[in-house]
């Protein structure tokens, strides 16, 4: 299994499972992405039961944000992040997934 995986191994992975046209599932996931992000921009919370919660909140201002590279303090506005918080099936599932990892 791959580290990332692009909209375009979601589309290939559901074509693999439903065998429907390429097109109408690209037509579909684009759909519901363009959905969810106007959703969370008129401030809606999208809820999927069993997956998670996606909202939009507001981060407060930051008066003294520092650039590591160039050392420069300056000032970040308030605005709006999206959150996800996991459901409890999701949470569930990757609890009990092992993890293959290697000492060096």
């Amino acid at each position: 299994m791959p580290n990332k995986v692009t909209k375009n191994d979601l589309v290939d992975a559901i074509y693999q499972k439903t065998k429907c046209e390429k097109q109408v599932i690209q037509s579909v996931v684009d759909s519901f992405l363009m959905e969810v992000k106007s959703s969370l921009e008129e401030g809606s919370t999208i809820e999927l039961r069993g997956f998670g919660t996606f909202e939009s909140v507001l981060r407060k201002e930051k008066k003294s944000a520092r650039n590591p590279k160039t050392g420069k303090v300056f000032t970040v506005p308030a605005h709006y992040v999206a959150k996800f918080k996991p459901g409890k099936e999701l949470k569930e599932s990757l609890l009990k997934k092992e993890f293959n990892i290697k000492n060096d």
